[in-house]
């Protein structure tokens, strides 16, 4: 079996909810990361034989989130694209699917990442198609209901995390212990530098003037 080896990767800045990157769909988003992967490794568009895309958020995305990202990214339409879904999981099960199919002699190069959108995941209206003929209908928010609330405990996944925390004896203590050092060192790690070479510039249009 032929080995494989990560040879570069991007990502965009990440940005707050309604904030700078709104107008950007998670597909730019992931095309802008894609391509700035790409140039890093000195790989064509032309050369990539696969992509895998993580992406939970798909509500309303449109279809093959993995292959819009792929072309804007300057990738051919030919070229397969498959997105992922594992929520939390679902850019490293891409980067594992990667490792897959390169090891089973099925592809060269496969670009492998994810993607989302949380501020662009729309309201959803269930019962609209058949008819909503009486009394109050809820909206539901498809942020929460596809990608942070659990279809078997039917709760917030923090929520989910203090049952099976509790369950594995893991105080809450630690839990905030893990959370705080790992905020401090994300801090630590922007003021110092540690990011800028994995952070590919996400051009924002303004309303007068060039691009910020």
């Amino acid at each position: 079996m032929a080995g494989a080896v990560i040879i570069g990767g991007a990502r965009t800045p990440f940005g707050k909810m309604s904030g700078s990157l709104s107008g950007f769909a998670a597909t730019d988003l992931g095309g802008i990361a894609i391509k700035g992967a790409l140039e890093r490794a000195g790989i064509g568009a032309d050369a990539v034989d696969y992509v895998f895309m993580g992406h939970v958020l798909q509500a309303g995305a449109g279809q093959i989130t993995a292959r819009q990202a792929a072309v804007n990214a300057g990738i051919s339409m030919d070229v397969p694209a498959t997105t992922i879904n594992k929520v939390c999981l679902s850019g490293m099960n891409a980067i594992a699917l990667a490792d897959l199919i390169i090891q089973s002699g099925q592809a060269d190069v496969v670009v492998a990442g994810g993607m989302e959108s949380m501020t662009n995941a729309p309201y959803l209206l269930p019962d609209a198609r058949s008819g909503m003929r009486l009394g109050d209908k809820t909206v539901v928010d498809s942020m929460m209901y596809d990608g942070l609330f659990c279809a078997f405990d039917q709760c917030a996944m923090g929520a989910g995390t203090e049952k099976y925390a509790a369950s594995a004896g893991l105080p809450r203590e630690a839990q905030d212990e893990v959370a705080a050092n790992s905020h401090e060192r994300a801090v630590r790690g922007q003021k110092d530098g540690f990011f800028d070479q994995e952070i590919v510039k996400v051009d924002i249009p303004q309303r007068k003037g060039d691009p910020i």
